[in-house]
Formats: structure tokens, C-alpha cells, sequence
């Protein structure tokens, strides 16, 4: 099923951006469990639109109701299901679309895949919309790799040409990750913020758009988790990363750069601090083999710049075959990455929970 993610911590996403609502069944967790609602309601809060100039106008509360698999805010050991209603939609400003495919959306594949009985409202199942759920599943993921002593932190790297600090992976200052939870656009360098927000300003005024990149770290991570080739950490992470709308890229650890650096720069030297086994720089980014090392796992996501936006662009009528223009309307966020972070987080809690949860067995 293509709306499921996961063997031993699984979850299946449901609705589409414009349906009444939209929801996650999460199947894996143990009765007993006190399920988290500050967490969850925290990072919905992260992840909400409308909270400012920076993202879409659309307003959703994100409030969600667990309809089942608890008692009294306890697990019974029964899948979980999750609702969020959606309230907001303005379904009105995509009917002229279903003739005229947007430009780096889905609409024309989906268009033919479903024989034009795809939803185009908000993108339908294709939208950032769904990530929302699965902010729930990845909350609840987060809280339980917590009492494992496994943190996820995501930064905003860079928007456009603004970027920020570079920090040591090998040695990072905790209490500068710890901020990021409660920063809504979560950089170490307030400078780079406010340039990052320039960016993004700017291309809405210019009735356009812009991309970037977030960064994961995981940290306490286990030695040996993952598994070789096929179910590999790395291979795990960047499937869910890749459920995420707009992601189009990742790199691990010294990813791309590694291209240009001789083995003598790139291979990380082992040594011992505190008789545990460390490495002195950190360019495998906590993994090597597809097994983690128990040096923090980095990752950096490339997040293209929102497809819908204020100009008028080339398409085509799908009726017609004819070469014609779009003006598209509606509500859309400037830059996606600030809340798309958020999701990044999640599903990178979703992902290594399911495998760690393997390495238990």
C-alpha cells in the first residue's frame, strides 16, 4: 500500500488535502503506553499554516481526536486511529484546474493514472496537507525513542542564498539543539534567520516562490541499528524522507563533497573517550554499512521552492491539447521549508523507531 511506511512501528495515512478529514492508523505500540498529548499538539503547533507571513493564509487549528486503540489516554494494544477535521478548504479556487495541469504539481500524472477522477482541490493526496497526520505518528514516535534517550533535532540550513552556521557533528553543543524544539523557524545563527525570512518575503512580493535545505540530526543513537543493503539506515530514512511533498533530494553525513575529497580526508579515525568508541570527524554521518555507528546521524534534505505560485505560467488543456496560460489562485505557502522541517523530523522519528524496534527482536 502505498499509504503505509513501516514493518514493526507501521502507519497508514488517509484523506486527501480538501476532504473532511484526514487521518493515520498506527499499528506496533504495546498496550500501555500513555500516549503524549502535549507532544503531539506541540509539534502540530510547529507544523500548523497560518501562523504567519511566512507560510500560507490557510488556517487550520490541526486539533485531533484519537477514535480509538485507547482507554482513557492508554494504549489497549488495538491499531490507533487519529482524526483531524479539515475547516478551512476553499475548494472553489481549483475547479479551472482540472483542465489545466499546474506546473510541478502532480495534477497531469495523477490526471492520468486515475483516468481524471483525481482530486486536484488542494493537491488532493499529493499535498503537504497530509503531513499533518503524519505529525501524529511521528510525535508518538519521538516520545518513544525519547525513553530510549534518542533525540531527532531538524534546523532550517539554508533558504535560497541565505545559509546558517555550519556546526562540528562529531562534537555538538546540546543545549543549542534543544532550542530548535521551540523555535518556529529553527536556526543556531539569528542573523541567518532573519536573512532566510528576507528571502522568503521577497519572492512573495515577486508573486513567487523558493526552495531550501533542512538539516536532521539524530543523537544516542545504538551501535549496529539498521540492517545491510536492501533495509539499510540509510535506505529506511530517505524512503520516508521522500514521503514527504517537495522533498527532492538527501545527502548524508559529507554526502555530496565526499565526490571531491581523498579517503585520507573523508575516513574518520577512530579513538576511545570515556571507554566508549568515538570517531574524531564525523563525514559518514553516523552510519556506515546501513548500520549506525553511535556517532550522531546527520542528513540534509533538499525541499524545492512551493510549485503554486502568483505568475502567470505555460500549460496545456487537457481537453483541448492546446498550448494555453495559467494564472493559479488560491492560497499558498511562499516557502514550504519552515513547516515542511517539522514533517522531515517526524517521519525520520517514524523510520528509525521501525528500526530500532527491529534490532530489539
Amino acid at each position: 500500500m502505498s499509504y503505509s511506511f513501516g514493518k514493526n512501528y507501521k502507519i497508514t495515512v488517509f484523506g486527501q488535502s480538501h476532504s473532511e478529514e484526514i487521518g493515520v492508523v498506527i499499528d506496533g505500540i504495546n498496550a500501555g503506553y500513555k500516549i503524549n498529548f502535549d507532544l503531539i499538539n506541540k509539534n502540530l503547533e510547529r507544523r500548523r499554516p497560518g501562523k504567519n507571513k511566512y507560510s500560507t493564509s490557510r488556517s487550520e487549528l490541526d486539533s485531533f481526536k484519537i477514535v480509538s486503540g485507547e482507554i482513557g489516554g492508554i494504549t489497549c494494544g488495538a491499531p490507533i486511529c487519529a482524526i483531524i477535521k479539515n475547516k478551512d478548504q476553499k475548494s472553489r479556487d481549483y475547479e479551472s484546474l482540472r483542465d489545466k495541469p499546474r506546473p510541478s504539481h502532480a495534477d497531469y500524472p495523477a490526471f492520468v493514472k486515475y483516468n481524471g477522477y483525481n482530486d486536484i482541490r488542494g493537491g488532493g493526496q499529493f499535498s503537504g496537507r497530509m503531513t499533518a497526520p503524519m505529525t501524529i505518528a511521528g510525535s508518538i514516535a519521538e516520545d518513544l525513542l525519547s525513553q530510549k534517550n534518542i533525540k531527532v533535532y531538524s534546523r532550517i540550513k539554508s533558504i535560497g542564498s541565505a545559509k546558517d552556521i555550519d556546526i562540528d557533528y562529531s562534537n555538538i553543543d546540546f543545549e543549542k539543539l534543544c532550542a530548535l524544539k521551540n523555535d518556529d523557524f529553527p536556526t543556531f545563527d539569528i542573523d541567518a534567520k532573519k536573512n532566510m525570512q528576507e528571502e522568503i518575503l521577497n519572492a512573495k512580493k515577486n508573486l513567487d516562490s523558493i526552495g531550501g535545505v533542512v538539516e536532521i540530526a539524530i543523537l544516542n543513537m545504538p551501535t549496529g541499528i539498521g540492517e545491510p543493503l536492501f533495509n539499510s539506515m540509510e535506505s529506511n530514512i530517505a524512503s520516508a524522507i521522500f514521503s514527504v511533498p517537495g522533498v527532492k533530494g538527501i545527502e548524508f553525513g559529507s554526502g555530496f563533497n565526499a565526490a571531491n575529497m581523498l579517503g585520507s580526508e573523508h575516513n574518520d579515525s577512530y579513538y576511545i573517550k570515556e571507554d566508549k568508541i568515538k570517531t574524531k570527524t564525523n563525514n559518514h554521518g553516523g552510519i556506515l554499512g546501513g548500520l549506525s555507528t553511535s556517532m550522531p546521524i546527520v542528513f540534509r534534505v533538499a525541499v524545492k521552492p512551493t510549485p503554486s505560485i502568483g505568475l502567470t505560467q505555460d500549460t496545456v488543456s487537457l481537453k483541448d491539447k492546446t498550448n494555453e496560460k495559467l494564472e493559479i489562485k488560491g492560497r499558498h505557502d511562499p516557502s514550504i521549508v519552515p513547516r515542511a522541517a517539522v514533517a522531515l523530523e517526524m517521519m525520520t522519528c517514524v523510520s528509525i523507531l521501525d528500526l530500532v524496534i527491529e534490532g530489539e527482536k
